[in-house]
């Protein structure tokens, strides 16, 4: 059973991730193509109508409009709520996972910065360089508030991940971007040495997915598939995020 406060803190965090995440939604539409994240206020991508505050409640107004534009009736997409519900998940994980601990902001705030991340790089194959900004000072911010101590250790963590993957993209410029490089770069800024476990996740769940599609599509054509590996790092990052540490101190007591 969880503790009382961890139990509200993860409350807490669920409840903010729902409206933190209709927020992502904006940020993942509007970034890539180059409109401003505050103005207009949400409207309908259909016929343009201002979405009122009682329609714009995370996840409930979605259900209670069955799915449509109350203006047009023109069907809102599933992801939206489902990323709502995604992003609160997450940061009540996040939250149960620190507890009320210090720790804790650096998880929320690298949870909040890979879900659009993750959402950009599948619609349009790019991770926009305001979001790595964003977060690259992001994380020495909360380092140096919270853990100042551990920020030579990230700093190294994010030259060795972005500069493993730089390697890989100026090898292969066809398979990996420079937004993968960044990425790489921002995540251990966020996970410090917790960045291996990722970065191996990552690369596990990539080559797993590009056989998948080979064995579908054929080897020659297979290999001509565009997949964007920004989603395969977030993943990784998660991984890292939340049982990067254990698995670190299990790989060195058993092999070190």
């Amino acid at each position: 059973m969880l503790p009382v406060s961890t139990g509200v803190g993860a409350a807490l965090a669920g409840g903010m991730g729902l409206l933190i995440g209709s927020f992502l939604n904006v940020v993942a539409y509007r970034l890539p193509r180059g409109e401003s994240l505050v103005s207009p206020p949400s409207r309908c991508p259909a016929c343009e109508a201002p979405v009122r505050p009682y329609d714009n409640v995370p996840v409930l107004s979605w259900l209670a409009l069955r799915g449509r534009c109350r203006r047009c009736g023109e069907r809102i997409a599933w992801r939206y709520p489902l990323v709502e519900l995604l992003t609160a998940l997450l940061l009540a994980t996040v939250a149960v996972r620190f507890g009320t601990g210090e720790a804790v902001w650096l998880g929320l705030a690298f949870v909040v910065l890979l879900v659009p991340v993750t959402l950009i790089d599948l619609d349009f194959r790019i991770i926009p360089n305001p979001l790595m900004l964003a977060g690259s000072v992001a994380a020495p911010a909360i380092l140096a508030l919270t853990a100042p101590e551990a920020i030579p250790e990230h700093l190294i963590a994010a030259v060795a991940a972005g500069g493993f993957l730089l390697v890989a993209a100026i090898a292969y410029p066809a398979g990996m971007g420079m937004g993968d490089v960044k990425l790489a770069f921002v995540m251990g800024l966020f996970l410090g040495r917790d960045v291996a476990v990722a970065m191996f996740v990552a690369m596990f769940a990539g080559s797993v997915v590009g056989v998948a599609v080979m064995a579908v599509k054929g080897a020659k054509e297979g290999r001509k598939t565009a997949i964007p590996f920004g989603p395969f790092l977030a993943l990784g990052g998660l991984v890292g995020l939340l049982a990067g540490e254990p698995v670190i101190d299990w790989y060195l007591r058993t092999f070190a």
